[in-house]
């Protein structure tokens, strides 16, 4: 044992300095220059030693780059900004996070479809509700205002459909007046007509959606066309006001219940993320939820658009 240890004596005293880069636990540093232990304690030249922590055999913890290793100060640093695509900034990259946000949308979007169907139920096989709503068209004007209303809150303004309870709110709010509407317009058919147009939708939408999870081709980048085909249905819904008839009618209808199947499609693709180049962000469940929704009402309103014009009543 070497004199040092043997005395315990604090450096500055008279003893033999310690060894560089150790000083013994519970042994003082000395008062009478304030200093570090001359030759010993840290290395000379300043700073911290180089591959960082302190000295091997002293009593002090590593620097905190190397407590946190891999994420700071060690091999496994993460990439830089440059290497992270769109998909990383959403949190697409965790499957955890992906997962919980398409169980959020699905969810909300059977809560949407539930009540719409109920709305649909009543109006068709409740009478005394049938015949209330045919003759009180200001219930339908109102009921578009709101619908409108409520859409383009939640469309336009971020701070809305992502804010907790407002967004929820104005989705329940919309939902209530789009079913209303929905309901007002299957009063014009059948019942049978509407449980074919329900079974029907049913099968496509369930056949589109594992068709844009199973497919190769990527169909987020055809957000452009998708508009330019609604702006032109749009107009040839317009022009079809003025000159009704069953033609005109099935052309439109078909041409709809297209355009939104593709849309169901592109959106059920921007919100899976994965390998598509555009995707949603986590945030936006509410925005994909009411996408999904308007999607498949579209498709069910034209579908039935089809059934009452090839019939011969």
């Amino acid at each position: 044992m070497s004199t040092w240890q043997q005395t315990q004596t604090p450096y500055g005293t008279g003893s033999a300095p310690p060894p560089p880069g150790f000083y013994p636990q519970g042994v003082p540093y000395p008062k009478a220059d304030g200093g570090y232990p001359i030759g010993g304690g840290y290395p000379t030249g300043g700073g911290y030693p180089t591959g960082g922590g302190y000295s091997a055999g002293g009593g002090y913890p590593p620097p905190y780059g190397q407590q946190n290793a891999p994420f700071y100060g060690g091999s496994n640093v993460p990439p830089q900004n440059d290497s992270f695509n769109a998909q990383d900034n959403f949190g697409f990259n965790d499957k955890t996070i992906r997962k919980n946000f398409i169980a959020k949308v699905y969810s909300i979007l059977m809560c949407q479809l539930l009540t719409t169907l109920i709305f649909v139920a009543i109006a068709i096989f409740h009478l005394p509700t049938k015949k209330y709503i045919a003759t009180h068209p200001g219930l339908s004007i109102v009921a578009i205002i709101i619908t409108f209303g409520t859409l383009i809150a939640l469309a336009c303004c971020d701070d809305l459909r992502r804010k907790t309870p407002t967004n929820f709110i104005l989705l329940c709010i919309f939902t209530v007046a789009e079913s209303f509407l929905v309901a007002v317009s299957v009063t014009r058919y059948y019942p049978d007509q509407v449980l074919m147009a329900l079974g029907l939708t049913t099968l496509i939408c369930f056949g589109l959606t594992i068709f844009a999870l199973q497919t190769k081709v990527d169909f987020t980048v055809m957000g452009g066309f998708l508009m330019i085909a609604a702006l032109i249905l749009l107009v040839g819904s317009i022009v079809a006001i003025f000159f009704p008839g069953k033609l005109m009618t099935l052309i439109i209808a078909s041409a709809g219940a297209i355009i939104f199947s593709l849309y169901l499609i592109y959106d059920t693709q921007m919100m899976m993320g994965g390998d598509h180049k555009y995707s949603i962000s986590p945030e936006e469940y509410i925005f994909a939820a009411l996408n999904l929704y308007v999607d498949i009402i579209n498709i069910f309103m034209y579908i039935l658009a089809i059934i009452g014009a090839s019939s011969d009543d």
